[in-house]
């Protein structure tokens, strides 16, 4: 049921000429070409299918034949699982249900981390979970994408346990940024990224624990919408990723199919302590939905002193301007957040969450891990973790919650708060690898993480819009960032800005 895509090769090129005369059949049936199905964002490809104008089948052969054609330049998609969609369409067709369900026939591929998809692997971007066995059961989030309609048919890359903020790992190699092949897609949902960015798909499942969909959104061009803590599920086995920081949703090119996937993909789990407020409305609701005069808070100062590079800079000003010229109010602000405890706490989570997952993996193999099974940043992770005693992890967990009501606080003033999404454009490929020494690896790091953090440990929802283009042609990302339960005063505000200035039909020349 699992196609694994060599690492370290790339196709040959019999098989991207079969994707060519692939597409050729599409057009003598009548179905897609390339160009075609490029041009459909998940909304119209749905909509197609409950017409009768396209069928499921046609839409997974051409993100199959898409993903023949440019995977091997950008090195998103790791796994297939071809026969899992197939079957999946057998059995929608034989019930009648092929044309039913919001995302009907959207061909779907999820993050190869904390993600499951029945009688498949995941891998986590790691050696020592190359040879997991297929998961028994399928994640509550991508089965209620499923029963939506949409059709998962491979996994994305990502790094190791989705340490960093690039995509790059000794497990799958290098994820290449579509608009500049030399760069980095980001991380850690950068395999989600660069399908999107590429056109292999117009959704990707991603999640973001430190900024995970908000960066390789901003990379790619995309749109990237964190949660708020709880308003997706993580289980069934799981019912939070590092204490409520990580959660699940999806990039995507256009808003409408952001709020398509979260109407489809938010609400309480059975079995979960945990959830998210209902929503006033449908989210797709928000989309034509005025936000009226909004308060909007600008913060320049990233939380680890890195300094802005030029396009992100003028980015931020350009955006300021332009939401004045829409009739809103902004004000600059200071955080008031202490950097040490809001990394401090987020560090000491994701690493006692690691050395739990490692040695569970440890105890199933019934060995230890060894220095060819995790990267070097890895390693160094799980010693420092080695130390934490249980009055750490619970210290951190304090520390959520009171850098929490002191995000809180912000809105009984702001509507939302707009700041850069990370310091730095796109680095070039290698710099923020895992494989590296630790001092050279956090001096680099400090760039891309310097906004996103926060939100994760806070819980409040943070969206990334493609508002800005570098000079060189690199995307840049601005993020709003709303109260808790405030993923609709973000769609709303996002759609204004969507239809002042649209991005959807900018494309990566891939």
């Amino acid at each position: 049921m699992t196609t694994r895509i060599p690492r370290r090769t790339v196709l040959k090129a019999s098989a991207i000429a079969a994707g060519v005369s692939l597409f050729g059949r599409f057009a003598q049936a009548g179905e897609l070409s390339a160009a075609d199905y490029q041009s459909l964002d998940a909304w119209a490809m749905a909509e197609a299918v409950r017409r009768g104008e396209l069928t499921p089948e046609a839409l997974l052969n051409a993100a199959l034949a898409h993903n023949a054609l440019v995977d091997p330049r950008v090195r998103a998609v790791n796994m297939l699982h071809e026969d899992y969609a197939r079957n999946l369409l057998a059995q929608r067709r034989a019930a009648g249900q092929q044309a039913q369900g919001a995302l009907a026939g959207v061909p779907l591929l999820l993050k190869d981390l904390n993600t499951y998809l029945q009688g498949t692997s995941t891998s986590n971007g790691s050696r020592l979970f190359r040879n997991a066995p297929p998961a028994s059961h399928t994640s509550t989030l991508i089965a209620r994408y499923e029963r939506a309609g949409a059709v998962p048919f491979g996994k994305t890359t990502c790094p190791e346990f989705g340490l960093t903020t690039t995509t790059e790992s000794l497990a799958w190699g290098q994820t290449r940024n579509p608009w500049n092949v030399g760069h980095s897609a980001g991380g850690s949902s950068g395999g989600a990224a660069a399908a999107v960015a590429a056109g292999i798909v117009p959704v990707a499942h991603a999640t973001d624990g430190g900024g995970s969909i908000r960066i390789p959104a901003s990379y790619c061009g995309l749109v990237g919408l964190k949660p708020s803590r709880y308003r997706t599920p993580s289980g069934p086995a799981h019912f939070e990723g590092w204490f409520g920081a990580s959660v699940g949703n999806v990039v995507s090119r256009s808003l409408r199919d952001t709020a398509l996937f979260l109407d489809a993909g938010h609400g309480h789990e059975p079995g979960s302590a945990y959830w998210s407020a209902a929503p006033e409305r449908a989210y797709v609701e928000e989309l034509k939905r005025d936000p009226g005069k909004l308060r909007i808070a600008v913060v320049r100062q990233s939380l680890t002193g890195a300094p802005l590079e030029p396009a992100i800079a003028a980015t931020l000003e350009k955006t300021i301007k332009q939401l004045s010229g829409l009739g809103h109010e902004l004000e600059e602000l200071t955080l008031g957040v202490d950097p040490r405890q809001l990394f401090g706490a987020h560090g000491m989570v994701i690493g006692t969450a690691l050395l739990s997952l490692v040695h569970d993996r440890e105890q199933a193999l019934g060995h230890a891990a060894g220095a060819d099974d995790l990267e070097r940043i890895t390693r160094v992770v799980l010693e420092r973790a080695q130390g934490a005693k249980g009055e750490d992890l619970y210290r951190a967990r304090q520390s959520f919650e009171s850098i929490g009501a002191t995000m809180e606080k912000h809105f009984e003033r702001f509507d939302l708060i707009l700041s850069p999404v990370t310091a730095n454009l796109t680095p070039q490929l290698g710099l923020l690898s895992l494989d590296q020494d630790w001092e050279t690896y956090a001096r680099h790091a400090m760039g891309s993480a310097s906004f996103t953090v926060l939100a994760n440990v806070s819980g409040q929802p943070a969206i990334s819009l493609p508002l800005g283009v570098s000079e060189n042609g690199l995307p840049v990302g601005m993020m709003f960032t709303a109260r808790l339960g405030g993923e609709g005063t973000l769609i709303s505000l996002a759609s204004q800005l969507e239809q002042d200035t649209p991005w959807a039909g900018r494309r990566a020349r891939i």
